[in-house]
């Protein structure tokens, strides 16, 4: 066996050094090598590995492959199922990410209670959780209505951060479903460092990725996420697993978005819309019309905008305020939508429209607390800048939709006839859109009046003409 040698590992990217340096060459990270002892494999060990790889690798033709068949497990939550292509794969890895107390523990304990009481006649779930102990998880289950009934008998809990401990308890229990609360937390007794490191979270994923593949068993990761977003750990960990899901939303918003950035099991084009209750997170049942329940009619500086979460039509309300200044540097702010955006938007208002805001604070959000960073959101802001700008309200009746170019001009966005159709079912009767190019015609939905229009001036006018005196 070899001997245990010391690697001095990047904390930001997961690139490893012979000794320690002050800035990580690979992402020019200051201060983020963090000496971590890993074991090489012996000349023998790496022999054996050699023979065995090659007995196994005997290629094949593509055609003559057989088709597997899979079976997915139905967890019985119907937004979770559509977001991972119509349920659970037996033996996939899935990593679920989200930032802090969004509800990620929560819709995963739903999960587990769903699956233990499906209706394939129940699937018994393992619960790992290294952040709570056994009695704060019965409490969180208790107050979320699963402790009674299928779903309290079939979910097993174990309240260990040891990944050795974990498969072995998986190996023995035989579930369907392993859930890991959270990656993060998980450690491997082999390595040194502390829970959360590269080497940590990359080693841990591995033991549980063979988990999955060897045994068949669907394993779910929890993941903690930065300050910008992403994942936290190596980049690998996201290369690793099957399918990686984020949990969106404003914390103290109801909604919560559930989308795929990964799935090699489904479409990532698919979006699950969530509203936290006392009773855990509920599906909702209209998602075009959730984003709109608290639209406050017209008013200057409001516009809604049909916008496409995956491929599901969502209605949202554009706002923004413009004001004078009272210092010497406008503030610009920008809350569910791209800042730089919004930068672009008020340049090209001043010197293609007319509408000069060098001299104005100027704010937009998205009701809701949605974010959407979707060039289709352009004409929507442009719009309800102009409309507070001119203290001139746009119809209630009214959505826009549509990209707006340096030059002014507007340009078409992709789903059109799928966003408007889905405005006319809500009520709207105006939709303001760009021209479409040359021999392509207008979508004509009943009830529905679509203005079609070059560039944003054109745009501006008439949406300001359609508002009331």
């Amino acid at each position: 066996m070899a001997r245990p040698q010391s690697r001095y590992v990047c904390q930001a990217c997961g690139e490893a050094f012979v000794r320690w340096e002050g800035q990580c060459r690979a992402c020019e990270g200051w201060n983020t090598l963090v000496e971590t002892v890993v074991r090489e494999p012996s000349r023998s060990e790496r022999a054996t590995a050699r023979v065995r790889s090659a007995a196994a690798a005997v290629p094949e033709d593509l055609a003559r492959i057989a088709d597997p068949v899979v079976g997915r497990l139905q967890i019985g939550i119907g937004e979770f199922d559509r977001v991972l292509g119509g349920g659970l794969v037996p033996g996939s890895l899935v990593l679920v990410g989200g930032e802090p107390g969004i509800g990620k523990s929560t819709l995963l304990l739903q999960v587990a209670a769903g699956l233990a009481r499906g209706k394939a006649g129940g699937v018994k779930v393992l619960y790992a959780t290294g952040e709570e102990s056994p009695a704060q998880v019965r409490l969180r289950a208790a107050r979320l209505g699963l402790v009674t009934g299928a779903s309290g008998d079939g979910v097993r809990v174990l309240a260990d951060h040891d990944v050795t401990r974990i498969v072995d308890a998986a190996r023995t229990e035989r579930p369907g479903l392993v859930i890991v609360d959270s990656v993060q937390t998980a450690t491997v007794d082999d390595l040194d460092g502390a829970a959360g490191s590269v080497g940590q979270v990359r080693e841990s994923t591995l033991r549980l990725m063979d988990l999955a593949k060897g045994d068949g068993i669907a394993v779910i990761l929890v993941g903690h996420v930065t300050k910008d977003g992403s994942i936290a750990g190596p980049k690998t960990l996201e290369h690793l697993v099957d399918a990686v899901i984020s949990l969106e939303g404003e914390r103290y918003a109801a909604l919560r978005l559930l989308r795929a950035t990964k799935n090699r099991f489904g479409s990532t084009d698919e979006v699950g819309v969530f509203e936290m209750a006392e009773t855990g997170l509920l599906e909702v049942a209209d998602p075009a019309r959730a984003f709109l329940a608290d639209h406050g009619g017209s008013a200057p500086g409001s516009i809604v905008a049909p916008t496409l979460e995956g491929s599901r039509p969502i209605l949202v309300e554009v706002q923004a305020l413009v004001s004078p200044t009272g210092y010497g540097n406008p503030s610009r702010k920008a809350s569910g939508l791209d800042p730089n955006r919004l930068s672009l938007l008020i340049a090209v208002l001043g010197r293609r429209a007319g509408i000069p805001l060098g001299s104005h604070d100027v704010y937009a959000n998205l009701a809701g607390g949605l974010a959407v960073v979707e060039p289709a959101l352009d004409l929507p802001v442009a719009l309800a800048l102009a409309s507070s700008s001119r203290d001139r309200p746009i119809h209630v009746g009214t959505v826009a939709i549509g990209e707006v170019g340096l030059l002014g001009e507007l340009r078409t966005v992709v789903g059109l006839e799928r966003r408007l159709r889905e405005a006319a079912r809500l009520g709207f009767t105006r939709a303001i859109v760009p021209r479409p190019a040359a021999g392509t015609a207008l979508p004509v939905i009943d009830g529905l009046v679509v203005d079609a229009v070059a560039s944003v001036r054109e745009a501006i006018a008439a949406a300001l003409a359609a508002g009331p005196p």
